[in-house]
């Protein structure tokens, strides 16, 4: 597909426009995830299958069951099985807005070897997929976008009181004899100590911080979502990691999370309209299925769920009693690179840097196509498996995000020219030297986020005494030095408006707003000269 050059060439780009990561070093151990680039690749579908969920299976179900009452229960269609094939940007935002459960893969083929997305071979590489959904019969269809309606479907568990003919049938056992008619017994499960009754799937998904004294916490906020056939249920987990889906199943549903958090955020990309990677957890139990995520498990599956924790936690500590900091967007984007060291913020899908770099010219008329998906967080993780490296490196970016928010595009792509330009002209050096041009934009930058992944680090684990970024030409001690004598993040980052572009200005702007600070402010930026 063609957004794989387009990777390549990001993969490229993005590293002029990266931070160094200069946090707690990666435990190097004996784990690893043989995985390679941004994904496990594309799924293999197998043979179609017969839906035990469709109108005429489910009628021959009752008739199986309940011979003198086939014909006189009404076997109507309660959902459609449908594709939509997007052709632009504004069809994928047409079908985004209909807040459907889009998947891009159909759901009623055999799973040969799971993946992280699909692409149907029948498209070209270079256009969008089609994507798949359960619509109610009524449902009406947007103008212009192209749709396929693929089967009507009786979902059992639907109007069940109100259905002509239903009394003394007991669907769940109509539901599980359609599986048996249709050759799919073997996706039916007998709950212990039950005749096999429908269960509606419930668990926790839990992470383990080796770092961290606490025990397993919750993955908060994440999706996680499962399907037999066109039966689809899902729900988000709460704080603690624990999860109830809305829907009952007779047979082994398949599970998988969905990166795309209920704060808005998605992390990874999966496709265009899913916005989030996608974790598979294979077929479990109808009752539910929990994990437990540690360092040891599937790479991409624990990298997912620390940055997810980590974003969730800073979007917490933004909105805090002690004070208020600018979150990041609400959508914002975040992509791991498990094969690059450094990261970046460059803010892409909200119209930063891509209207001023080298990056519109690779991609020319895809540039507009681009800028509404690509990243606006980049992590490098390769080397990094153990929770605290992730989250120092995530909250590092985070900062850059929420002082983005503070000083807009224009601001921020100035801060993107200057690494561009420094990165080619120092000799590849991460920050330049300090001396090239606007090199400002870059000392307050980076002054900011180093001092605030640290404070958030030695919060978490509150045995540390991490002070990033201390090695570099710019000096975040100023800031944890006002930290130390009452001027705390929340009053630092008022000081982080668009018309502070160096370190001259930005003390300036600290003596206005806090007088009576003064002596400690003058000391603090004295000392670093």
């Amino acid at each position: 597909m063609k957004r794989i050059w387009i990777l390549i060439i990001l993969s490229a780009a993005l590293t002029a426009v990266s931070c160094q990561k200069d946090g707690p070093s990666a435990n190097e151990g004996g784990w690893s995830s043989g995985e390679e680039g941004l994904s496990h690749g594309m799924m293999v579908l197998g043979k179609q299958l017969e839906d035990p969920y469709s109108v005429k299976n489910i009628s021959k179900a009752v008739a199986s069951l309940y011979p003198t009452k086939a014909g006189s229960v009404d076997i109507s269609t309660t959902d459609l099985y449908v594709r939509f094939l997007p052709e632009d940007k504004a069809q994928c935002e047409m079908l985004e807005a209909l807040g459907l459960e889009l998947l891009d893969h159909p759901v009623d083929f055999e799973i040969i070897k799971e993946g992280d997305y699909y692409h149907d071979p029948s498209i070209p590489e270079d256009a969008i997929t089609w994507q798949y959904a359960i619509v109610p019969p009524d449902f009406e269809f947007p103008r212009g976008l192209r749709y396929e309606v693929l089967d009507h479907c009786h979902i059992t568990e639907h109007d069940v009181v109100t259905r002509s003919g239903s009394e003394g049938i007991d669907w769940d056992a109509v539901e599980r004899e359609a599986f048996r008619l249709t050759g799919n017994a073997s996706m039916l499960e007998d709950a212990p100590g039950t005749k096999g009754d429908a269960a509606k799937p419930s668990g926790r998904i839990t992470l383990v911080d080796d770092s961290s004294p606490d025990g397993p916490e919750g993955v908060k906020g994440v999706r996680v979502a499962c399907n037999s056939f066109v039966k689809i249920g899902q729900a988000y987990t709460d704080e603690d990691g624990y999860y109830n889906i809305d829907k009952k199943f007779s047979s082994k549903p398949r599970y998988w999370l969905v990166f795309k958090n209920k704060k808005g955020f998605g992390i990874g990309l999966n496709l265009i309209l899913v916005g989030g990677s996608v974790s598979t957890l294979g077929r479990h139990s109808q009752e539910g299925h929990s994990v437990e995520i540690s360092r040891n498990s599937d790479h991409s599956l624990f990298a997912r769920s620390v940055v997810n924790n980590s974003v969730w936690d800073y979007f917490e500590k933004c909105k805090t009693q002690k004070g208020v900091m600018k979150t990041p967007p609400s959508n914002l984007r975040v992509w791991i690179f498990n094969k690059l060291t450094a990261s970046s913020a460059p803010m892409l899908q909200h119209g930063a840097a891509i209207d001023n770099t080298k990056l519109k010219e690779y991609l020319g008329e895809w540039a507009s196509l681009v800028k509404w998906f690509l990243p606006d967080i980049t992590l490098g993780l390769k080397g990094t498996d153990d929770y605290a490296s992730i989250y120092a490196t995530a909250t590092h970016e985070l900062a850059h995000a929420s002082h983005f928010q503070q000083v807009g595009t224009a601001w921020w792509d100035k801060l993107m020219k200057y690494v561009i330009t420094s990165f080619v002209t120092s000799g590849m050096v991460t920050y330049g030297t300090g001396g090239e041009e606007d090199a400002g934009y870059c000392e307050v930058a980076e002054m900011w986020a180093y001092y605030l992944s640290s404070k958030m680090y030695r919060q978490r684990y509150t045995d540390s005494y991490a002070m990033f970024g201390t090695s570099w030409w710019f000096y975040p001690q100023i800031f944890y030095m006002l930290d130390d004598r009452g001027l705390d993040q929340y009053k630092i980052f008022q000081a982080l408006v668009s018309s502070v572009t160096d370190r001259e200005k930005l003390q300036q702007k600290l003596l206005s707003l806090y007088p009576e600070f003064k002596t400690n402010i003058m000391l603090a930026f004295n000392r670093y000269l």
